[in-house]
């Protein structure tokens, strides 16, 4: 991720001074020892892929690079490149309830001279809404979410496996909350396979689920699989707003 992002732009900072190396099955408990590790500047790293499956139809979804900030409960700050084919390139930085994004879509409508767009919201990580519809909904550095999903699962060896409807992770997680899939089929079921790592933590999600009642023909009817990798857990983090003088909060007018 360091070379991407530097050769996409020198502001917002990802510092990662440790890694967390899954080997084998751990004893501990994947909560508490996630909740050990949630404080303000530590945080985690992750790489995941989409595949999307339209009927007969088999093809590559997004993959995305980035980071998450912890705060002393869960997710504070994120920053997160996206690449898809000819799509090429965007990157989202979150800080709070304030957005940036740059590249994609952006770079077509934002005033001349400008790399980045921000804008606020009120609902707390709404940036997962930037990340498109095949993001991993399952979000394993939220204590409740995480605790819901070894409820759910059953543990072999170092696996867990479930499912987990859209009802239930939203009662437990910010991240689906505030994510687009909320608008969904509440019903939908999310077959889930969490990897753990010799200290408890999650290494790897994989994930799949189907698009549903979602009002959006380029989108129903689809399935997605999901697969993220996780590391780093409780490394020194810190993700930043980018350059003030390279951002715009306003559209031109004849956008």
């Amino acid at each position: 991720m360091r070379k991407m992002i530097a050769a996409l732009t020198a502001c917002g900072a990802v510092m990662v001074m440790a890694s967390a190396a899954p080997t084998q099955a751990s004893s501990k408990d994947p909560v508490s020892a996630l909740k050990e590790l949630l404080a303000p500047g530590r945080g985690v790293h992750f790489a995941e892929t989409a595949t999307v499956l339209d009927g007969a139809d088999r093809r590559e979804g997004r993959k995305r690079r980035g980071a998450f900030e912890f705060d002393n409960v869960g997710i504070q700050n994120l920053d997160i490149t996206m690449t898809r084919g000819k799509e090429g390139w965007k990157r989202v930085i979150g800080i709070g309830q304030t957005s940036y994004e740059s590249g994609g879509d952006v770079k077509k409508w934002i005033p001349k001279g400008k790399t980045w767009y921000m804008s606020r919201h009120q609902l707390f990580l709404h940036h997962s809404q930037l990340l498109g519809f095949d993001e991993q909904v399952i979000n394993p550095a939220e204590p409740k979410t995480l605790a819901a999903l070894l409820r759910n699962g059953k543990l072999s060896g170092k696996t867990v496996t479930g499912t987990i409807t859209f009802k239930e992770l939203d009662k437990v997680s910010h991240w689906f909350t505030s994510s687009e899939h909320r608008t969904w089929s509440e019903n939908t079921k999310i077959y889930y396979t969490l990897t753990l790592t010799s200290t408890g933590l999650v290494g790897r999600v994989q994930s799949s689920y189907a698009a549903t009642k979602t009002s959006r023909k380029d989108v129903e009817g689809k399935t997605f699989h999901v697969d993220t990798h996780y590391s780093a857990w409780g490394s020194e983090t810190s993700i930043k707003a980018p350059d003030p003088r390279t951002v715009a909060d306003e559209l031109p007018i004849d956008f």
